[in-house]
């Protein structure tokens, strides 16, 4: 078993090197960057597939890094044995040649404007701190000098942190005597906040001058790559930018670069000595398709062997839902109309949505249609590509739920919907009608929940109890009890009034294939409280009135049979 530990969390290629973390080789993405480079490339992929290490490593290929004071940093060792260092002298005579600009964007995640324009400021206040050796030379002017402490110091005014990198541009040229490559990560961060947040415009005009000084009109620059998960708007980020080559999801340019190849996690669970686990991984983690590459999440692999590595079994967990913003799936399930609701459960259920694809969709435009939802879903890893097809300028993609992970962050966003949705609404209608055993009022009103509600039916049973359970919950004056002890087995839902004059309920349920079935399931629900003596604790206690309902669902219908 090998003793290095698991990475989770570290972003930064030196310290991953450094402190012998299990390092999955990606090093050959600079290979097929070199041989296939364009001024721009953007990377489009699901949160946590590993952006943040991949580009904090080509940082650390690429740049002649210098300390505080101009000294070279030697970088090479952290290389040695790597696969790029296999490659030839075509692709090793590039490394540590170039000033480098790299910058993150993931702290602009604020609540408001003015704090996520602070936070951005900050990052360039940092990435200039990290070259002030530039300072030091005679190379610059003093102008050049008296603006680059001006930024440093968060003294300049807006226009110049909108223009900062193209100034920062033309002070490294002029120091190294190299253009300039240029690292931007997690672009879309804080423009998918300052949706949510209401302050989208001027979040987006500002990314707009930042990007457009320092990828546009840069003539220092020798080439950028930007992370991100949707692809940037020409119209909404950029004006005119015509060397921009975005490599998304759907390509399979670099694919297998991001996230973890079957190969990849087999040789990890044999190094973990956990192969038994195989299985279980690849059903809960597997299942997303780059380009033509099956990739695994990352992030939830490593965790899930972290857990388990020292034989202490745990249950997959969905990691995944812990790190990534849930709330375009919580969107989706809310607004739902019928048809939308029929396309999810049919999704959770396991069956697959044809839908056109668009891959310039922004998050301001994300609401506009149902279709923009659905891509946002397919370009942030909630859904997976299984076919594809092209009519006339439109290309329409088959997809389905990736894997166990994603499947529970549906299933619990929509446990979560349906539990304030209950809260939201009047039930006084159907609780009158259980205590007074009128059937026909309680079956009308469980079918206009169902047939307003989305439901996963691989669930079964267990779907329609919480189901009904959330129901019940505004029902006042009584103990709601799910799943207890009683008599010999255990009973679905109890009713038990704080008043014992007022009557104990006992709710049996059934699901059938068939509507046809529906009757004699219900029957066999009753028969079933008074085969296992449901009513034991109840009689006990001494409730003088006990009603007992057989119910059974059967996909958007309901039958209920009362014996008491």
């Amino acid at each position: 078993m090998i003793e290095k530990s698991v990475p989770i969390g570290i972003e930064f290629y030196k310290q991953m090197i450094d402190k012998n973390y299990y390092y999955i080789d990606k090093t050959m993405i600079i290979k097929e960057l070199l041989d296939n480079l364009a001024s721009v490339s953007l990377f489009t992929r699901p949160r946590r597939f590993g952006k943040t290490l991949t580009m904090n490593m080509l940082k650390t290929f690429f740049e002649d890094e210098r300390d505080l004071y101009g000294n070279k940093i030697d970088n090479h060792r952290f290389f040695e044995g790597k696969k790029i260092t296999f490659c030839g002298e075509k692709y090793m005579e590039k490394m540590e040649q170039y000033p480098v600009i790299s910058l993150s964007l993931k702290s602009a995640k604020q609540p408001e404007f003015e704090m996520a324009y602070r936070a951005l400021q900050n990052e360039i206040r940092e990435e200039f701190r990290r070259h002030q050796y530039v300072c030091r030379s005679a190379l610059l002017c003093e102008d050049e000098k008296v603006q680059f402490n001006l930024i440093m110091t968060g003294k300049a005014d807006s226009a110049d942190y909108a223009t900062a990198f193209v100034f920062l541009s033309k002070c490294l040229k002029k120091y190294h005597h190299k253009n300039v490559v240029i690292l931007i990560d997690e672009y879309d961060v804080p423009l998918e906040n300052a949706n949510f947040a209401n302050f989208y415009d001027q979040m987006a005009a500002f990314i707009r001058s930042l990007f457009e000084s320092a990828l546009k009109t840069n003539e220092n620059l020798e080439f950028a790559v930007i992370t991100g998960c949707l692809r940037i708007s020409r119209e909404s980020i950029f004006t005119g930018l015509n060397n921009l080559k975005i490599i998304s999801i759907l390509r399979n340019d670099c694919a297998e670069y991001f996230g973890f190849t079957p190969e990849e996690v087999h040789q990890m669970l044999v190094d973990y000595n956990m192969t038994d686990c195989e299985e279980e991984v690849q059903s809960w983690y597997d299942g997303y398709l780059f380009g033509e590459t099956e990739v695994y999440n990352p992030w939830s692999v490593i965790n899930y062997i972290d857990e388990n590595r020292n034989k202490t079994k745990v249950f997959p967990q969905p990691y995944w839902s812990n790190t990534s913003s849930n709330s375009i799936v919580r969107d989706l399930i809310e607004n739902a109309d019928s048809i939308t609701r029929k396309e999810i459960e049919d999704l959770v259920a396991g069956g697959t949505i044809e839908k056109p694809v668009h891959e310039d969709i922004t998050y301001e435009n994300v609401h506009d249609s149902q279709d923009n939802l659905w891509n946002f879903l397919f370009f942030t890893g909630y859904l997976k590509k299984i076919a594809q097809r092209q009519e006339q300028r439109t290309k329409y993609l088959t997809m389905a739920v990736p894997n166990e992970e994603v499947l529970y962050i549906y299933e619990n966003t929509i446990q979560e919907w349906l539990k304030v949705k209950a809260k939201k609404s009047d039930f006084t209608e159907m609780y009158s009608a259980i205590l007074a055993g009128n059937t026909q009022i309680i079956e009308s009103c469980i079918k206009k929940q169902l047939r307003e509600s989305i439901s996963f039916m691989d669930s079964a049973e267990n779907f329609y109890h919480g189901f009904l359970l959330g129901l019940l919950g505004g029902l006042e004056g009584y103990e709601k009890l799910s799943n207890r002890e009683s008599g010999e087995g255990r009973y679905d839902i109890v009713l038990k009034p704080y008043d014992e004059q007022h009557p104990a309920i006992i709710l049996e349920i059934k699901k059938a294939q068939r509507f046809t079935e529906m009757e004699k399931m219900c029957q066999k629900a009753l028969q079933q409280i008074e085969k296992k003596h449901y009513t034991a604790e109840l009689e006990q206690e001494g409730y003088p009135i006990i009603k007992k309902y057989g119910i059974c669902f059967c996909k958007k219908s309901c039958m209920v049979k009362i014996q008491e």
